[in-house]
């Protein structure tokens, strides 16, 4: 039977040691979510916290813990902020935030995959089924926006939504994609570019 605690925290000794992460909360918290739980038994393998992402169905994938750990950490989040996630997946990156002591809403396009999520997380986040591009209006404006696909560039409706002082990370691109950050001052976009990444795509429009 595989030994899931000890594989947290040979997955949180990596993260510190190897790739540099040194956000104690983010790595306290990763070393207590189940990421297992978050992947389809029948794809779960026996590797649920390698160092690579895991399918979860329907072309989709669990990111990469370096990946989790690492937008987490520039996103700061702060226990009571509003967090807004385009791309539910499989719910592992919304239980992390969730853990920080965030409230997360979050979008997935995909039925099958938002259901699932909703069985795993339970109460830690809200998550809705539709169009990510388009935010969540109705509960805007959001302190932190993270997006877990990559558009081919910034969805317009996703920096309106987020609130004066707040920051957004996204990976950007097709063919070739990179993690940007951004921070909403003075009601103007400060966009700082980051670590080339390979996500999925971010596809406009409802199932």
């Amino acid at each position: 039977m595989e030994d899931f605690e000890q594989a947290r925290r040979e997955m949180v000794e990596l993260l510190r040691g190897t790739y540099g992460i040194s956000d104690n909360r983010v790595l306290e918290v990763m070393a207590k979510v189940p990421r297992h739980l978050f992947i389809p038994e029948l794809l779960r393998g026996a590797d649920a916290y390698g160092d690579h992402p895991c399918p979860i169905g329907f072309g989709q994938t669990v990111s990469q813990p370096y990946i989790v750990a690492f937008m987490t950490q520039a996103l700061a989040v702060r226990s009571g902020e509003k967090v807004l996630e385009i791309g539910t997946g499989s719910g592992y990156q919304a239980a992390v935030l969730a853990a920080l002591g965030a409230r997360v809403l979050s979008i997935e396009r995909i039925p099958e995959l938002a259901e699932h999520a909703r069985s795993v997380l339970g109460e830690q986040a809200i998550v809705r089924c539709g169009d990510g591009t388009e935010g969540w209006p109705g509960e805007a404006p959001f302190d932190v926006i993270i997006g877990t696909c990559a558009p081919d560039d910034v969805p317009p409706a996703l920096p309106v939504q987020l609130a004066e002082g707040g920051r957004m990370m996204l990976p950007v691109g097709r063919v070739i994609q990179k993690l940007v950050f951004f921070r909403k001052e003075h009601g103007g976009i400060i966009r700082t570019d980051s670590l080339p990444v390979r996500f999925v795509p971010m596809v406009p429009g409802a199932v």
